[in-house]
């Protein structure tokens, strides 16, 4: 098969599938795009091109919400997400390592598996915070803020985990990984308050132009690339590319422009990750999948409901916020490639659960949220 037919035919399954989700079934295309990646992973060796363009979907999606946050604001609100960020450290990766060396795991693999479960999916929570216009909402600035401190201590976790499955590892490792944050970081606020704010007539010059979208797409693909040429994650790339960006007055041109273009490319990323799934018949170590489960879900309640309140959110949002984040995704499957044999057949079968575990209770959250409160409310009474 040639791949410009290739592409179109993906194109045509991600369409259907996408319409079959949301019109027949009432179920999120998120959910429905990793089954299908998961069902089509058998027909091919090769998953380059299916790779590429989700890589470009998700750049585009984190530049797209990186664009809400300015430098300073970012700043504000960054210092109060701390101690959350503490806390979700603590349950997911510490509390997770003793529940799996208690089921019989030795400390290296503990710690692998507490690398798997702690981060949550910043893919699938971004675009279901889009999807259903909860971008707004007032637990959604907490929700990002979080993701974004998982996002930078994620590299940081996996250089430690790498160094000890056997690759090497120095305490100057951790040096170089903080200090290469800083300096993306630093260029990031530099060209946001220097840079395009002085060229901000030339942008808006450009922007009547139709190839303003080029300019705009290589704008996230170069600073998300640098970001991976720094070892770090294109997610923060791609996010700090749009806060580059977020105070010029070209802003909803900007989203305007990008918005196809990622919707076009987005559904490839949740399709590979599917494709990269392991399944078998024999559930390794069922017991201790079951109880990482439902501890998951227990970890990402606490850390939005303690989290939240220390960040300033009611009692209500704080809840609202930890139900809905409660899916894994993109960094465990990372992390999982690290682990071999039974090991990581049980990461994949934990990650496709606790994926689509986790994508329908974001969908229930306001209202599974409102009936926790009544049914509080009536004990109060």
């Amino acid at each position: 098969m040639n791949l410009t037919l290739a592409i179109g035919l993906f194109l045509l399954i991600l369409f259907i599938a996408g319409i079959i989700g949301e019109r027949i079934l009432k179920i999120p295309d998120i959910l429905l795009y990793i089954l299908l990646g998961l069902g089509l992973a058998g027909f091919f060796h090769e998953t380059k091109v299916v790779e590429m363009a989700g890589e470009i979907g998700l750049v585009l999606l984190f530049f797209l919400l990186g664009l809400e946050f300015s430098v300073k604001r970012l700043a504000e609100n960054g210092s109060k997400v701390w101690k959350g960020g503490l806390l979700d450290v603590f349950l997911g990766l510490g509390v997770t390592s003793v529940i799996c060396y208690l089921f019989g795991l030795d400390w290296v693999s503990a710690l692998l598996v507490g690398g798997i479960v702690y981060a949550t999916s910043s893919s699938i929570t971004a675009k279901l915070l889009n999807d259903k216009n909860r971008t707004e909402n007032k637990e959604s600035e907490f929700m990002l803020l979080v993701l974004i401190f998982e996002d930078l201590l994620a590299p940081i976790l996996v250089t430690i985990l790498i160094g000890l499955t056997g690759e090497g590892f120095t305490p100057m490792d951790f040096l170089f990984t903080f200090l290469k944050i800083i300096l993306l970081v630093g260029i990031a606020i530099f060209f946001a308050k220097i840079v395009f704010k002085k060229s901000e007539a030339i942008l808006k010059e450009f922007g009547k132009d139709d190839s303003f979208v080029v300019l705009i797409a290589a704008i996230a693909l170069t600073y998300a690339g640098v970001a991976v040429f720094f070892g770090l994650s294109e997610v923060i790339g791609a996010f700090l590319a749009g806060m580059m960006l977020s105070e010029v007055s070209l802003k909803e041109r900007i989203e305007k422009a990008v918005l196809p273009v990622r919707n076009v490319f987005l559904p490839f990323f949740f399709l590979n990750f599917g494709m990269h799934i392991t399944l078998t018949k024999d559930i390794p170590y069922i017991g201790l999948l079951v109880t990482l489960v439902a501890w998951s879900i227990i970890h990402k309640i606490a850390l939005g409901y303690f989290g939240g309140q220390w960040y300033g959110l009611s009692k209500f949002h704080s809840l609202k916020a930890g139900l809905s984040l409660t899916q894994r995704g993109e960094f465990s499957v990372i992390i999982a490639a690290m682990a071999a044999g039974q090991l990581k057949i049980f990461a994949g079968i934990y990650i496709l659960a606790i994926a689509l575990i986790g994508t329908i209770l974001f969908q229930i959250a306001p209202k599974l949220n409102k009936k926790i409160f009544k049914e509080v409310d009536k004990i109060k009474a």
